[in-house]
């Protein structure tokens, strides 16, 4: 079990798990769990932590989407957004790279999801390893995060 399944169930919301055997070898860990796991890429979602000026920022993206740093910056009113140092992020999130969830984060941060999301039933997210994922309707991860649905993507 891991602090994000166990965050989800606490909820009391309903979800699903799937695993698949990851590949220390793969190049992109979102587009990995789409191929083995069978699944439409768009419903597949990457977790990226951000700095954004002094605050750290999850944008949950599309696997095969960019992440456009100019308007996350803008929607966080921040003059600049790049992505976070890996020490920090596993610091403040609890997560290794590949593995980051955004459910059981050590640290409450602020969530922006892809709009994209708001057209699926289910979208599927780190689960807090890799080879583990989480299926969720938009609206319950939103709810549970708190966050914001936005365009995100370039």
């Amino acid at each position: 079990m891991t602090p994000a399944i166990n965050a989800v169930k606490k909820a009391k919301v309903a979800f699903t798990t799937l695993n698949y055997e990851h590949d220390v070898n793969a190049q992109s860990f979102g587009l990995e769990a789409a191929q083995k796991l069978q699944l439409d890429p768009r419903s597949v979602f990457k977790t990226l932590v951000t700095q954004c000026d002094t605050s750290l920022v999850v944008a949950i993206i599309p696997v095969k989407e960019s992440l456009s740093f100019k308007k996350l910056a803008k929607l966080v009113n921040a003059k600049k957004a790049k992505m976070a140092d890996p020490h920090i992020v596993t610091n403040k999130t609890g997560y290794i790279m590949g593995g980051v969830s955004p459910f059981g984060q050590k640290t409450k941060l602020t969530t922006i999801i892809a709009s994209s999301a708001l057209e699926l039933n289910t979208m599927y997210v780190s689960a807090g390893k890799r080879g583990l994922e989480i299926g969720i309707s938009p609206k319950s991860l939103n709810q549970l995060l708190d966050a914001q649905f936005a365009d995100i993507c370039t």
